[in-house]
């Protein structure tokens, strides 16, 4: 899942063109290629048309929007609206849907809720959702590093002392040694002047 989120801002007193342009920009449903449709606002403006007269009339399935239907209202083709729709579900901005009319199956796509507002909703849950998440990750990441440092100060620690046990080890057989040689219990290596 990809959620693209910009920081567009509408001027002072924008036409609902506009502030659709800027909601469809902000919430990352604009084309990324350059050179792609500027016309994604109007499948926002037309779901909502559709939504209230579905809403008005009591008929559900007047809010359905086709892919063909969709794809004119942007200006692109059917296959690339489909690629379009991925980030338009992924946000749950709208949902895939069926009816029946006059005996035929129809399968579209319309807003998640009766109104913009209400579908947007969804779209915040999701992101929220998905930040929850993120600050969980953070959390245990968190908890992971402190926890390594500790196991790597705990082991340090060990080491030397396993490095310093060696040491005096050594030491101890020397004095040994020398008290041995002393006493004359020993002789002196060859390599080892007397004192």
């Amino acid at each position: 899942m990809e959620i693209l989120l910009t920081h567009r801002e509408a001027s002072l007193n924008p036409s609902s063109k506009e502030l659709a342009e800027v909601i469809i920009s902000r919430i990352g449903l604009e084309p990324r290629k350059k050179g792609s449709t500027d016309k994604m606002y109007a499948i926002l403006l037309a779901l909502y048309e559709r939504s209230k007269v579905a809403g008005r009339d009591k008929k559900p399935e007047a809010a359905l929007m086709t892919v063909e239907e969709m794809a004119i209202y942007s200006g692109i083709s059917r296959q690339t609206m489909y690629s379009y729709l991925e980030r338009w579900l992924i946000l749950d901005f709208i949902i895939k849907t069926s009816y029946i009319k006059d005996g035929k199956v129809i399968v579209g796509y319309k807003l998640n809720g009766p109104t913009i507002d209400s579908a947007f909703e969804k779209t915040v849950q999701k992101i929220n959702s998905n930040l929850i998440v993120t600050q969980n990750y953070i959390k245990e990441l968190q908890r992971i590093v402190k926890n390594e440092k500790i196991s790597k100060s705990a082991s340090k620690p060990q080491e030397k002392s396993i490095k310093e046990t060696k040491t005096e080890d050594k030491q101890i057989k020397e004095i040994n040694i020398e008290e041995k040689e002393e006493k004359g219990i020993i002789q002196a290596p060859i390599d080892r002047p007397l004192e």
